[in-house]
């Protein structure tokens, strides 16, 4: 990549990051492009130079979310550590990621009310695909005998239905900062995967 094409990269996370913000407060359809750029102190003609509109905007904010999330999974599926360290750190991760991009995180429910066919497939594809490795975690700590034998996808997610559910709960002005309530859930949902061992 580039410098001109590291830059440009760099400038349209940050629009895509402010912009997503201004599309939460204000709903989807209740914001207009001329809106995002005030907020953003540019012009409607330098936004669209990064964005054709819109829709678009939003789009590339959710590729980029679940992009992320599967580079992190990744990472932490690499890890030489035990699967409960591993599906911890996933946990937690992804608790940490969706607290910093709140905005971005609720805007990916209801996707069927915004984006085109071509688009839901792509993000279905990446959703799926972030889903697998928690799968994958799951089904290795069932074979090591250290997880409950259980229905994998519906674990999967019961979990993820947990964790992303704290972008309408979390507040910043609370007693725990991100990764200290990241930790406490994670402890809390491991108690669903983790075996007795009486």
């Amino acid at each position: 990549m580039s410098l001109r094409e590291e830059k440009t990269a760099k400038k349209k996370e940050e629009i895509l990051q402010s912009a997503v913000s201004i599309l939460s407060e204000k709903g989807y359809h209740g914001t207009t492009m001329e809106e995002i750029a005030a907020k953003l102190l540019m012009t409607k003609g330098s936004v669209y130079y990064y964005f054709k509109d819109k829709q678009n905007l939003l789009f590339e904010s959710q590729i980029m979310i679940l992009n992320r999330s599967i580079q992190n999974m990744e990472s932490i599926n690499n890890q030489n550590v035990s699967v409960i360290k591993k599906i911890r750190k996933a946990m937690m991760a992804h608790i940490e990621y969706a607290i910093r991009e709140r905005s971005g995180f609720v805007m990916m429910f209801n996707p069927e009310q915004i984006f085109s066919p071509s688009q839901l497939e792509e993000i279905f594809q990446l959703r799926d695909a972030y889903g697998k490795g928690f799968d994958r975690l799951i089904e290795e700590g069932i074979e090591a005998d250290v997880f409950r034998a259980m229905d994998v996808k519906i674990v999967r997610n019961i979990i993820l239905g947990a964790i992303n559910w704290v972008t309408q709960w979390y507040s910043d002005q609370g007693k725990k900062d991100e990764t200290e309530m990241a930790e406490l859930i994670a402890d809390y949902v491991m108690q669903i995967l983790i075996k007795d061992k009486g």
